[in-house]
């Protein structure tokens, strides 16, 4: 079976009660994903990664990759753990408009089929189609959703050409499978303190699914439509800075209940970073059985190496070794360049620092590449690996990471270690969505 039949499989399989889900990780960074690949090579499954429109795209995005370069990246690290590149399944996600907003309707939807276009020829298969926002010279209240009539013809418009590049460039390949619909909070995370989030109303829900549906038969694109599999609806989880709102199942009943009289369909849930276990579980229980993952994922990661920080300050500085001082060095990067937090993080300079350093939405995951603190990272490594990490210390900072040390599961070794922590949030989705059950 290709990555894209264990996926319907799986959605199939959640239909029917079997408690099984699929976590997408939303992340470039090389240790989470090189995490994600260890994860899924132990447990025997596929591994669903994605990009989003901003992050990769045809002029390059935020990483500086087209989406060529990306599948290339990810296939490189595939290569570095032994991992099949046939149990990858690579994903779009909010393919559209979105980073073109400023523009006209018309010009921002040229180049988002562009993207799209250039999505499909790299390889990707699951393609989210979110037309959702406003284009400069669209009509109506911004503080309201666009028209759902728009967003749907755009999205078939988006769909139309995913289907023609297919046959052009991949009829050898399994055709694309989609997503429709989107989450009512900004990606990323809640910029605000709130009090609640609210579940999106069944009514919603379906309303997405039935304009779409007759978009696409509007673009003459019926076939394609039975390979849109589930739709993105907000089941009252987010997170902010500081404070994580959990999962309520009986909140989220209507909308659960509801999406087993649609045919196929269940739900795909972003923002589901810092969930319980439990939870996670309970909201694959209930169908919303594709869990978005993204900022978790590097917080892991930056966990890990602030930990490793404490480590060796404590065993190295004491000693006159010139340590890597990395968390001084990732806030003064920071403070210089503050084009991705300053809006993210309101407040005084202390409460900034804090957030800097600590917040939930993990601003500091867009600096990981800044050659300078590649280099204070860099140091960090040496200078675990000159000089063993104290087990005592390891157990202080890191008690996961020493008990799997002391069980033989990895070695003492720095970049293992670090590799080890990041696989520890990965970990609570792969349990959540049973993967391990599925070969």
């Amino acid at each position: 079976m290709s990555a894209v039949e264990k996926y319907v499989q799986i959605l199939a399989d959640n239909r029917a009660g079997k408690g099984t889900g699929i976590y997408s990780v939303c992340s470039a960074q090389s240790t989470v994903l090189e995490a994600s690949m260890r994860q899924a090579k132990q447990d025997g499954s596929i591994v669903l990664i994605e990009s989003t429109s901003n992050q990769v795209d045809q002029f390059g995005g935020y990483t500086g990759m087209k989406p060529a370069d990306f599948v290339a990246y990810v296939y490189g690290i595939a290569d570095k753990v032994g991992f099949s590149k046939d149990d990858i399944l690579l994903g779009g996600d909010h393919l559209g408009p979105n980073a073109w907003q400023s523009e006209k309707a018309d010009t921002a939807m040229a180049k988002a089929l562009e993207l799209i276009r250039e999505y499909v020829k790299a390889g990707y298969q699951k393609l989210h189609l979110d037309a959702s926002m406003f284009c400069a010279d669209d009509e109506g209240d911004r503080h309201q959703p666009l028209a759902d009539e728009i967003v749907a013809s755009r999205a078939a418009a988006l769909a139309k050409v995913a289907e023609e590049t297919h046959a052009e460039c991949c009829a050898g390949q399994p055709k694309p499978v989609y997503i429709i619909g989107t989450e009512v909070p900004i990606p990323g995370g809640a910029q605000e303190e709130e009090e609640t989030v609210t579940p999106t109303t069944t009514e919603d829900a379906i309303k997405t699914i039935d304009v779409t549906k007759a978009a696409f038969e509007a673009e003459g694109l019926t076939e394609a439509w039975e390979r849109v599999y589930g739709v993105v609806v907000q089941p009252g989880v987010e997170f902010g800075d500081d404070q994580v709102f959990h999962y309520d199942r009986e909140a989220a009943k209507g909308l659960s209940n509801e999406i087993m009289k649609q045919d196929r369909f269940v739900y795909e849930a972003h923002s589901t970073d810092y969930q319980s276990e439990t939870g996670l579980s309970k909201l694959v229980e209930d169908h919303f059985c594709i869990l978005k993952v993204g900022p978790w994922l590097t917080f892991g990661y930056r966990e890990a190496l602030f930990a490793l920080a404490m480590i060796e300050e404590e065993m190295l500085g004491p000693k006159g070794i010139e340590t890597s001082k990395l968390r001084d060095v990732i806030d003064a990067v920071m403070v210089e360049d503050s084009k991705y937090w300053k809006k993210y993080y309101p407040g005084d300079e202390v409460v900034q620092a804090y957030k800097r350093k600590y917040s939930f939405s993990d601003r500091s995951r867009y600096y990981w590449p800044n050659e300078t603190i590649q280099a204070a990272v860099a140091k960090l490594v040496a200078n675990l690996k000159e000089n063993p990490i104290s087990l005592s210390l390891l157990s202080q900072y890191m008690p996961n990471q020493y008990n799997a040390v002391s069980e033989g599961i990895i070695k003492n070794d720095v970049e293992e270690i670090i590799i080890n922590r990041t696989q520890d949030v990965i970990g609570i989705y792969a349990r959540a969505c049973n993967m391990s059950s599925r070969a």
